[in-house]
């Protein structure tokens, strides 16, 4: 726990306010709640941004030709719905087509499904289901129950009596209202879309404005930020997947009719629609292809080309077209899309199945830019929550050196070794600093981590000289040469890294270490335990030029920094350094540094070092670099001065 000058325990450092609260709950449950129950009205305002949202970058590209503006808002939404119009009267045509089709495909199914009996043995999973359907058949028909309640064979009963239905007479308006009024629902739906998407067209810069007022008018930075970003990433989504389903659907459509499945400008069309379904939608689409195959050939060739056909334009599609354009991501996780779809699929049934990507799109923009949506954000977006060093620090936590091995070499195919341990490995042990100086990090979890650290350290050992091969090798330009050794800055240095205080320290010396090695020096890096002044004689007797002293601690006490005087006196050919780390600015995981032992070193902590004699005091990576390599004499130090004792003699007086 941390003291103050005083010796009393100061205070630890209050949580973060909590991003889910009560109120905030509530509220959501609420607008939920509002928009479950007033669906009729909220489903074709949704749909018509959305369409608005697809529709906006064509009617401003028709304007900027010279249309005028509401011609050409006209123009897009006539076109877009004669579109749609036309694809739903083709969809429903060739649905009435397969309706009467449907019978002949019944000898096929049955012959289909005695091979497979006849194919499988007499324990097979073919015969036990075939045979339990014909017993449960045989069950219900020869069972029938008796006016007395009892059963009797059906033989043995009157035959069946003529149904009679009664038909009610209805004068001519009645039966006009029940054919007309199914149909006035979803036309005036239509209709109210249509409309609700001319005006926000024609009125896309007021609705801006209204919408900039109601969010907030004195940040107009965030709240066009907002604007710009939901539309385009919406408006990109939505074109963009159309084309990829269009691309995709005309190959199954054309290959579906080459194969002889029925009506397959109707499949076609259907798998242009069901592709926007996330992640299943390519199954559904294949599913009634798939079964009509099964059901109009009379052996398995067709279901074969199918699923061929399928998975052929699938892993196209997935892993040619789709990447190429797909200009930029949705924003949203693979899993959020998942569960997004699951919300709007019961919130609003299969339209809010297809809509679900695109809204949810829309709510993490807001989360990501209006600090009151932020839970949206944090929950579907697809940025990493947590910042690599307090992403590292969390699986050392744990003991996981495993994932820490693997996001380092991941994060290191980009970067160089001492930049990550600069911006990921160092800060995420200042963090476990921070925890020990708050009294939160046990010694158990404070020796696990250490440890878990050093194992990072010498599983990167690997790293560091495949980038030593890489930094020595120096193309010629000339094929010819041979390629001459590089000279590092480092070659020729011998230094030892050794840890302050703590078994933190101990592995921020191991990093230390690997970066020098890095720099072309040779370099060690031992244990705090080492400072015992019965091992100096150890570094006296090595070959050494200099020894660096690391702290994560930003107020290491007098007895730490005394240990310069003891090696220098120990060994006086050494040079000794101090490194006192400071956080880099502007973690968001660790506030108000300057009140803990982690965070900005006070110069009057800097000045303490040197007045003990150490050859160098820094606080960066960069800076101990510097210093360390230099050719320089170490500065001398004195002994200790100790105030003499008098000494009395026994019987004499003083």
């Amino acid at each position: 726990m941390a003291m103050d000058m005083s010796g009393t325990p100061a205070p630890a450092d209050p949580l973060p306010a909590s991003r889910i609260t009560l109120p905030k709950l509530a509220t959501i449950a609420a607008v939920i709640a509002i928009v479950y129950f007033a669906k009729d009205i909220f489903l074709p305002l949704a749909i018509a941004m959305l369409i608005t949202f697809a529709l906006s970058p064509l009617a401003t590209r028709l304007r900027k030709m010279g249309l005028p503006h509401l011609l050409s808002v006209l123009l897009v939404v006539a076109a877009a719905f004669v579109a749609i119009g036309l694809f739903i009267l083709v969809v429903v045509s060739q649905l009435g087509v397969l309706a009467q089709n449907l019978p002949t495909f019944q000898a096929n199914i049955i012959a289909k499904v005695e091979t497979l009996r006849d194919a499988s043995s007499e324990n097979g999973i073919v015969v036990k289901l075939t045979s339990m359907i014909s017993a449960i058949n045989a069950e219900i028909s020869t069972a029938v129950p008796t006016p007395s309640g009892d059963t009797a064979p059906a033989t043995a009963l009157a035959p069946d009596p003529m149904p009679v239905e009664v038909v009610e007479e209805q004068s001519p308006l009645e039966m006009l209202q029940n054919l007309v009024m199914p149909l006035i629902s979803p036309i005036a739906t239509i209709g109210l879309v249509i409309v609700v998407v001319i005006f926000m067209l024609l009125e896309r810069e007021d609705l801006r404005d209204r919408f900039i007022k109601l969010v907030g008018s004195n940040d107009l930075y965030r709240t066009t930020q907002v604007l710009q970003d939901a539309g385009k990433r919406v408006a990109q989504y939505l074109l963009v997947q159309l084309l990829v389903n269009v691309i995709y659907a005309i190959p199954i459509g054309v290959g579906l009719w080459l194969i002889g499945v029925p009506n397959a400008v109707l499949w076609g069309l259907l798998t242009l629609v069901l592709r926007f379904v996330p992640y299943i939608g390519s199954l559904l689409a294949a599913a009634f292809p798939l079964f009509l195959a099964f059901a109009v050939s009379p052996d398995w060739t067709a279901v074969i080309w199918t699923v061929a056909l399928f998975a052929t334009v699938e892993l196209i599609t997935s892993n040619v077209i789709e990447p190429g354009l797909y200009g930029s991501r949705t924003g949203v996780s693979p899993l959020a899309i998942i569960v997004s779809a699951i919300f709007w699929t019961w919130l609003w049934g299969p339209l809010g199945l297809v809509m679900s990507t695109p809204l949810t799109v829309c709510l993490v923009v807001l989360g990501r830019h209006i600090p009151q949506f932020e839970l949206f954000d944090i929950l579907f977006g697809d940025d990493p929550i947590l910042a690599p060093h307090a992403r590292l620090y969390q699986r050392l936590l744990v003991g996981d050196g495993l994932e820490a091995t693997i996001r380092a070499e991941e994060a290191l195919e980009t970067q160089y070794l001492d930049e990550y341990y600069r911006d990921v490995g160092i800060p995420a042990l200042l963090i476990a600093q921070n925890d020990h100086a708050r009294g939160v990090l046990t010694t158990e979890q404070q020796s696990r981590l250490a440890l878990s650290a050093q194992t990072l350290v010498a599983d990167l050992g690997a790293v560091l000289d495949e980038e030593l091969v890489e930094l020595r090798a120096l193309p010629s330009e000339n094929t010819t040469e041979v390629a001459l050794p590089v000279t590092l800055s480092g070659d020729g240095f011998r230094i030892v890294c050794i840890g302050g205080r703590s078994d933190l320290d101990d592995a921020a010396a191991a990093m230390l270490a690997q970066i020098i090695v890095a720099k072309g020096a040779t370099a060690t890096h031992r244990l705090h335990t080492d400072l015992a002044p019965s091992r100096f004689g150890m570094l006296a007797a090595n070959d050494h030029d200099c020894v660096v002293l690391t702290f994560l601690d930003a107020r290491p006490s007098r007895a730490s920094l005394l240990h310069i005087r003891r090696i220098k006196l120990a060994a006086p050919h050494l040079r000794v350094g101090v490194l006192i780390f400071e956080m880099p600015a502007g973690p968001e995981e660790l506030p108000d540094l300057t009140s803990l032992h982690v965070g900005l070193v006070a110069e009057s902590t800097l000045q303490n070092a040197r007045d003990i004699g150490a050859d160098f005091v820094v606080t960066t990576l960069d800076g101990v670099i510097k210093a360390a390599f230099v050719k320089d004499l170490p500065l001398s130090v004195a002994p200790a001065k100790r105030p003499r004792r008098a000494r009395l003699q026994m019987g004499v007086a003083a």
